[in-house]
């Protein structure tokens, strides 16, 4: 619906200026009559848009602190508009100041919290923005922004805890490939040159000196078409696996890789027994909570698992029965919301297998990292090992020659 910006005096004869949204002029003018003022001025104002600029984010730290600070001053009283008022004012992250306006902007103009929210999917998820729907509709909005709250912290722990542990095996791959191309491109080709210069022509080489002095050339000589080669891979994979099959696939492909699709797979478990408890606890029902748990996991096909539970809870199976059946669910899952179905308490139990599980990703996560060291160090030292091999050898076998 369009905004309109309209200019009223009231009965007392106080004139006041706004914006508010209505289907159409007319109806804007029935609105401002119902509220007991006289319309002077009004007309559709242009829409207030927030323009994301490049590398721009609402960093997950400030999504914290707002809707904690949101959650309280809305249990203090304080009316939504200004709250968050104050709140864009306070906020440091010039982009998420912007949000927060145009949010309250649209909230003045009549619209609803979660509506507003929805126009920027970029700053607010699907599972954020359908919490804080349920928490409007059931008039509990204070106590949803703070399981959100809790939510956006749980996740950032887990996110960063995977980061720690990948970076250090990607800095050694980094510098193992960079090392490798490097030694091959600009050292071997000298060494190579040297070794042949002292056996001279007739001089027999190891099959392997052989072959890396070959490969050595090759990449000397073609290095231009090998990086453009691998830049041009790289963007094809990406792109294809932005694609909905391209992305399953991939989904598919890290559950199946051994030691860390055990990592996903609990993560994508506490993730959704979390959410899957904080919709419940918000009164959102069943099959709205799976379907929009399925899009928060973070894997396409757990999401499709989800989907299809959810097609056999919609024909009248039971949910619990159906978690156990399950591929990527542990049967305790299937066990827990069971009981929780009998006893009524489904979202508090969720909470304690989200607990458990996210244990569970710690030590995993700490586990993958000190497998992952030695492996990335035998790797490297495989690659240096082979390239000193191809050089040494020839390099003895010259010396008995010499000094024979």
């Amino acid at each position: 619906m369009p905004d309109f910006s309209y200019t009223t005096i009231a009965a007392d004869g106080h004139q006041a200026s706004g914006s508010l949204t209505a289907g159409s002029r007319e109806a804007a003018i029935a609105i401002l009559r119902e509220q007991g003022t006289r319309p002077i001025i009004v007309k559709e104002a242009k829409a207030k848009k927030v323009r994301l600029a490049f590398g721009k984010k609402v960093k997950i730290k400030d999504l914290v602190i707002f809707t904690r600070e949101l959650s309280t001053m809305i249990n203090a009283g304080v009316p939504l508009p200004r709250a968050l008022d104050t709140l864009a004012g306070q906020t440091e992250n010039k982009y998420f100041k912007q949000v927060i306006s145009s949010v309250n902007h649209d909230i003045e103009g009549g619209l609803q919290l979660a509506e507003a929210m929805a126009k920027y999917p970029n700053v607010f998820s699907e599972v954020y923005i359908n919490m804080v729907k349920a928490g409007e509709t059931g008039g509990i909005l204070d106590d949803i922004m703070k399981r959100l709250a809790t939510q956006v912290e749980k996740d950032s722990s887990i996110r960063h805890k995977i980061h720690s542990a990948m970076a250090y095996p990607i800095v050694i791959m980094t510098i193992t490939v960079v090392a490798f191309f490097g030694i091959m491109i600009f050292i071997l080709p000298k060494i190579g040159k040297i070794i042949k210069d002292l056996g001279g022509a007739s001089a027999e080489l190891p099959v392997y000196s052989r072959f890396m002095l070959n490969l050595s050339a090759f990449m000397q000589k073609n290095f231009i078409f090998i990086a453009a080669a691998m830049i041009l891979a790289a963007w094809l994979f990406r792109r294809y696996i932005r694609t909905d099959k391209g992305k399953y696939w991939w989904h598919h492909t890290l559950l199946r890789t051994p030691v860390l699709g055990k990592v996903i797979a609990k993560i994508a478990v506490a993730r959704f027994a979390r959410t899957f408890a904080s919709l419940m606890a918000s009164g959102v029902t069943v099959l709205e909570a799976l379907e929009v748990t399925g899009k928060a996991v973070g894997n396409r096909v757990i999401q499709k698992e989800l989907n299809d539970i959810a097609e056999a809870v919609k024909n009248g199976q039971p949910l619990g029965k159906q978690m156990m059946q399950a591929s990527y669910f542990p049967p305790i899952v299937g066990q827990m919301i069971t009981v929780g179905e009998e006893t009524g308490k489904i979202d508090e139990i969720l909470v304690k297998v989200a607990d458990f599980y996210e244990e569970e990703v710690d030590s995993l996560i700490d586990s993958l990292a000190s497998i992952i060291e030695p492996i990335m160090i035998v790797i490297l030292g495989g690659m240096v090992g082979l390239i000193a091999a191809s050089v040494m050898g020839p390099i003895a076998g010259l010396s008995k020659s010499i000094g024979g």
